[in-house]
């Protein structure tokens, strides 16, 4: 293992300094302030009272696993066995068992830059090198085949929607991502949490193409429980054995009580209001930040817009460090995600609500002197 490789999230140091600010506006941490359907905590009541609290099977509850496939089914039109799919801790867990499944030590793992920080850190930890490759606007902050020939990858992993930049991979670029991977012996991982969180389109999922791939996703972003630590994957049918192993060994299963109250998280519903909540924070965000930044494109999901600050500034961490200090605003410097000119860039969560946020803006429009 090569943990002395992990970088730290530097957002993590924004959130402990943002503390020390009882006004503190925050943009920082993509932790949705929605709870979950009501029948989410009631179904975690009636587990507590029940006496939930031995372990599941490795693979999780076989009902919670039947009902993500039913999901995948009404959503997707896929048909995916409930012994496909693994009930990890967070999709962190689920992060793990791919990696594991597909990658030996010294193997190289083709990221995006920017990207997500852990899918490195999970990396260096297995003894895995990552390997970037940078996007920007005038790609869609998307992958293509053409960025993938010669870097002699083993796996491959994306995400869509993603984190840090709300974009949407496109239907025939993620087709034709996946049967490059399948032809050249390359594992292909989709990193799926915020399906669900689309505000135009609907994102693709990566099973739709192949049957081979590994699909993780989660009940953190779009089902507003990121506390209770339950993220899935779904896996090969070749590779359910070995998954089962995997899991057994590395967290035995996942939490319980998380299961049981994860049983009525596809309330349809309640889940239309969410959508709804983050598409009117999206607009407001997005229209806002469009006047005083550079913002490269309409984020198409999650939750996160990647703003271009550099009329202000060439060091994003400096230019966080300076707003949470002299006008209390927390949000997540671009270096956090990478080194292509992320030094230019900051993402702004808008996982608070709009009045939250409208203070944030009027701060961010008079400390920077713009009137109009």
């Amino acid at each position: 293992m090569r943990c002395s490789k992990m970088s730290s999230f530097i957002v993590m140091d924004i959130v402990r300094d943002a503390l020390k600010y009882d006004d503190a506006v925050h943009f920082e941490v993509g932790q949705p302030d929605l709870p979950p359907s009501p029948k989410v905590k009631k179904a975690l009541h009636e587990a507590i009272d029940s006496d939930k609290f031995s372990y599941t099977q490795s693979l999780g509850l076989l009902e919670l696993r039947e009902k993500i496939a039913y999901e995948y089914k009404k959503t997707y039109n896929l048909d995916i066995g409930a012994n496909q799919i693994f009930l990890t801790p967070g999709t962190s867990g689920a992060f793990l068992v791919a990696y594991a499944l597909t990658l030996k030590q010294s193997a190289r793992l083709g990221l995006s830059d920017p990207s997500y920080p852990c899918y490195k850190n999970f990396a260096h930890v297995m003894g895995i090198e990552p390997v970037f490759m940078p996007i920007d606007k005038d790609d869609n902050f998307e992958l293509h085949v053409s960025d993938l020939v010669g870097k002699n990858l083993d796996a491959l992993q994306i995400s869509s929607p993603s984190n840090p930049t709300g974009n949407i991979y496109k239907k025939e670029n993620l087709k034709e991502l996946i049967g490059y991977c399948e032809q050249n012996g390359i594992a292909f991982i989709s990193d799926e949490l915020y399906h669900g969180l689309t505000y135009e389109e609907d994102a693709n999922c990566a099973l739709e193409f192949s049957e081979n791939v590994y699909v993780v996703n989660g009940f953190s972003k779009y089902y507003c429980v990121p506390g209770n630590r339950l993220g899935w994957i779904i896996v090969p049918k070749n590779k359910q054995k070995q998954a089962e192993k995997l899991c057994q060994n590395l967290f035995i299963s996942a939490p319980t009580l998380s299961q049981y109250g994860a049983l009525e998280a596809f309330d349809e519903e309640y889940q239309k209001i969410v959508k709804a909540e983050f598409k009117k924070r999206r607009d407001f965000l997005y229209g806002e930040l469009s006047q005083i930044f550079e913002v490269d494109a309409t984020p198409e999901g999650a939750f996160y817009i990647w703003a271009n600050v550099s009329k202000y500034s060439d060091d994003s961490f400096a230019f966080a460090k300076e707003l949470l200090e002299n006008i209390h605003i927390a949000a997540t410097p671009g270096v956090d995600f990478g080194q292509n000119r992320t030094n230019k860039y900051i993402r702004f969560a808008y996982t608070r609500n709009i009045e939250h946020m409208s203070k944030g803006i009027k701060r961010l429009r008079k400390y920077l002197n713009i009137t109009s």
